[in-house]
């Protein structure tokens, strides 16, 4: 990956992942079995040799408490020869949720897909209201399954769903998930706006602005310093 990601957020280091994080692979899809135990739908099963290959390709996000305990995690994968971005396997370890760490590696994922793959469309399917919540505040649409990546490979991997026959009889069309969607292109003319605030760069305006208050205040303590040589 040409871009990473590294944030602090509260008590955790959120970023992508590197070899250092496979010993977390075990773990981390261990977790992911048991949501979908508990939940009973939704979730598609990964083996820990699956989660490795993902952190070591750094196509993922983990979330680590200060302490170096394992807090959350989820990964990303291309579709169709990079035309498609899946955000997928978003999970929190039960001590920290509630305190908005699922929204935290959503973002995380998001903005990594972008910097990496800034053409694709990036989507995810899930049936929790809250993280469709998640995706609709950064701008995914709901859309049905057909809008998705044709890729074969992508709809193979949700097998391991309890509703996978479902999926199959709809030729994966239709399910229980919701699809939800990011266009980059469809985006862009919906926020006029951001295009013109982009073309300004800010980043080198705040710099200028930065500037000119850092020699303010030296004119004034420079002032200042003289008026008290003239008293004297």
């Amino acid at each position: 990956m040409k871009y990473g990601y590294k944030k602090q957020y509260g008590a955790f280091i959120i970023q992508s992942t590197t070899a250092a994080h496979v010993k977390f692979a075990a773990a981390i899809a261990a977790l992911l079995a048991e949501s979908a135990r508990a939940r009973g739908t939704g979730i598609a099963k990964r083996s820990p040799e699956y989660i490795a290959r993902k952190i070591q390709s750094g196509k993922a996000i983990i979330a680590l408490h200060r302490d170096g305990r394992l807090a959350g995690f989820t990964y990303i994968e291309t579709w169709g020869h990079g035309r498609y971005v899946a955000n997928s396997g978003l999970i929190v370890v039960p001590e920290f949720r509630g305190c908005k760490l699922g929204k935290q590696l959503k973002r995380a994922s998001f903005t990594l897909s972008r910097k990496n793959f800034p053409d694709a469309k990036i989507f995810s399917i899930t049936t929790s209201p809250a993280v469709m919540k998640m995706n609709t505040e950064l701008g995914f649409r709901p859309v049905p399954l057909y809008e998705l990546t044709r890729d074969q490979a992508f709809w193979e991997g949700c097998r391991s769903c309890p509703n996978f026959d479902i999926l199959q009889r709809n030729q994966y069309r239709m399910c229980l998930c919701t699809g939800l969607l990011f266009d980059p292109q469809e985006a862009e003319r919906r926020s006029p706006l951001r295009r013109w605030l982009a073309r300004l760069h800010p980043e080198k305006w705040m710099e200028q602005l930065q500037s000119l208050f850092q020699q303010g205040i030296q004119l004034f303590l420079n002032r200042q310093s003289f008026d008290k040589g003239v008293e004297g």
